[in-house]
């Protein structure tokens, strides 16, 4: 797990589906990152916690290794470049980078939007998936998701729904509005953070996460997914959204 200088944040979320784009310029949130340079003042891929095979066969082993190894490491390189050009901004967490879009040189704004999207949504997401998981939730966000939806049979059904007809590539997320889950989608690589809300769990739904075992069977892949969810991770996230 990527090592930062400060400890990892994490907020409740979901209820209606809502689909957006982020603005250029939301609200600072001052909280802890969960992505950020290293001391070098370079961003690093963080490595996986289990091997390229423990997901299978929900997700399999060519498909982990591509998109850790390839995908994520080019959003790594791509943003590491565009920071390069400007020193100043090498302090910088990744989040206070998208959270601030409009105040950086214009000409890296497009290159981090999309590059540094790609790599706080990637960082969290190996780490809310795990091997021997899935399952129902339990704990605090279980209760959560019954108070919010009713069932956790809703909720999948809710957010399998809202990635299912998201078009093109992107994520669909459980969120936190001013302490109100929600279900939410984005574009690309764009992320909650954008509008100051806080993901407590996003599933990617761009092609190359599923292709390989599912082709065009977007539903089928949203389906297995579940079973490879790390509930205790997404319970610590949402625990320390409590008290952020």
């Amino acid at each position: 797990m990527m090592t930062t200088r400060r400890n990892f944040l994490y907020l409740l979320s979901a209820s209606t589906v809502v689909t957006w784009l982020g603005s250029a310029n939301p609200p600072v949130w001052a909280a802890p990152a969960i992505a950020t340079t290293a001391t070098t003042g370079e961003f690093k891929l963080p490595p996986l916690t289990y091997d390229y095979n423990a997901l299978e066969p929900h997700i399999d082993a060519k498909t982990m290794k591509f998109h850790h190894d390839n995908h994520h490491a080019t959003y790594v390189k791509n943003l590491n470049a565009a920071i390069a050009k400007y020193p100043q901004l090498k302090p910088k967490t990744v989040e206070e980078l998208l959270t601030n879009l409009g105040t950086l040189p214009k000409d890296i704004q497009t290159t981090v939007r999309n590059n540094g999207g790609g790599h706080f949504n990637h960082t969290m997401f190996w780490q809310i998936m795990g091997p021997k998981a899935g399952g129902a939730p339990t704990g605090a966000i279980a209760t959560a998701i019954k108070s919010q939806f009713g069932t956790f049979d809703t909720f999948k059904t809710q957010f399998n729904d809202a990635g299912t007809k998201l078009f093109g590539s992107g994520w669909v997320w459980l969120i936190n509005d001013k302490s109100k889950l929600k279900i939410v989608t984005t574009s690309n690589q764009d992320s909650p953070i954008f509008q100051g809300l806080y993901p407590i769990m996003g599933n990617d739904v761009w092609e190359h996460a599923y292709y390989l075992t599912y082709q065009n069977r977007r539903p089928e892949y949203l389906s297995a997914w579940w079973n490879v969810i790390n509930w205790t991770e997404v319970n610590r996230r949402f625990e320390r959204s409590l008290t952020a």
